[in-house]
């Protein structure tokens, strides 16, 4: 995009893929019916193409190797939980938005991570085409794998759209999934977990 009143924006992406992806929007919107030299539609495709390609970065990048950054040698072994994390992702079913928050929690074993990592981990598994179920246990394995701690929570709460705006049609659906390892497969450690994420301590 070039200047505008002094506004300029830069966007770094691979061309030959976006020319790619957005002959294929092309067509699709020439299929539906629409006319793509209409002036809202002359650039539609080239940045839908853009968007898919923001909206599936993930598969591009590494949640081992961004936990492996960040890996810091700790005496402590109590619970540490970051709750509320945003997260958007791709249904792969209709390649519609699913987006909520996650919370994630564990019991270090002598290792602890910087904890704007977790969220990262997030980003880089939501960022493709995802169902929650797999989002859920991938981001629980990856913590688990990598960090060796003695024991791993994930829960995920979303909104799909492929229920919200065709299908059932219900708005105000909410999609909760969960995956435990090590100490929070003990009743007592997971329903202190749970009570924490769901508590206002404001």
């Amino acid at each position: 995009m070039g200047d505008l009143k002094g506004y300029h924006r830069e966007d770094n992406y691979d061309v030959s893929q976006t020319e790619e992806i957005a002959k294929h929007y092309k067509a699709i919107i020439e299929h539906i019916g629409e006319d793509i030299e209409r002036e809202g539609l002359q650039k539609t495709p080239e940045r839908a193409a853009k968007a898919l390609q923001f909206l599936t970065q993930g598969y591009d990048q590494d949640a081992t190797a961004i936990l492996n950054s960040a890996l810091f040698e700790e005496d402590h072994q109590q619970m540490v939980i970051v709750k509320d994390i945003e997260l958007y992702s791709l249904c792969e079913h209709h390649i519609l938005p699913f987006y909520g928050k996650a919370h994630i929690a564990y019991i270090p074993n002598g290792k602890i991570i910087g904890l704007s990592k977790l969220p990262r981990v997030i980003d880089v598994f939501s960022r493709r085409l995802q169902v929650q179920e797999r989002l859920t246990y991938q981001v629980r394995d990856c913590i688990e794998e990598t960090l060796k701690p003695l024991g791993v929570a994930v829960v995920i709460e979303a909104q799909h759209m492929c229920m919200q705006i065709r299908g059932v049609q219900k708005q105000n659906s909410v999609t909760t999934t969960s995956a435990f390892t090590g100490e929070f497969l003990k009743d007592a450690t997971r329903q202190e977990f749970i009570s924490l994420i769901t508590a206002n301590l404001s």
